[in-house]
């Protein structure tokens, strides 16, 4: 038998601050986005950077511990799961979104850059 596996993890900087939302149902959330930077070298050996954007939601107790601990520019690691998401635009059009559903979110410390020793002469 075959399993899958929805599984995501992040580390970025919100790109917002997250507000809470409460739905008619009193259930709470939250949506925010995500920037997470990733570079490469072109064939001319320069550093290229790229920035990719992630939308995230949040739910419950996550959502309001968020909403409480972090603020856009926070540096996070996340981990959480992909889930699609279908509306109506305001011509009625369906529209298909994928955000990334957060289970877990921690403040995240960079390593601090590693400096080659100097030699003395």
């Amino acid at each position: 038998m075959m399993t899958t596996k929805n599984k995501v993890q992040l580390i970025g900087r919100m790109g917002m601050n997250p507000e809470l939302n409460t739905l008619p149902t009193g259930t709470k959330m939250t949506k925010f986005s995500l920037a997470v930077n990733e570079g490469y070298k072109n064939s001319q050996g320069e550093f290229v950077k790229q920035t990719f954007w992630f939308n995230l939601v949040a739910w419950g107790k996550t959502a309001e511990a968020i909403v409480k601990n972090f603020e856009k520019g926070s540096e996070v690691a996340i981990e959480g799961k992909l889930q699609s998401h279908e509306y109506a635009d305001k011509e009625g059009i369906k529209r298909r979104t994928i955000d990334i559903l957060v289970s877990q979110i921690e403040k995240y410390e960079s390593p601090e850059p590693k400096v080659a020793p100097v030699e003395f002469m």
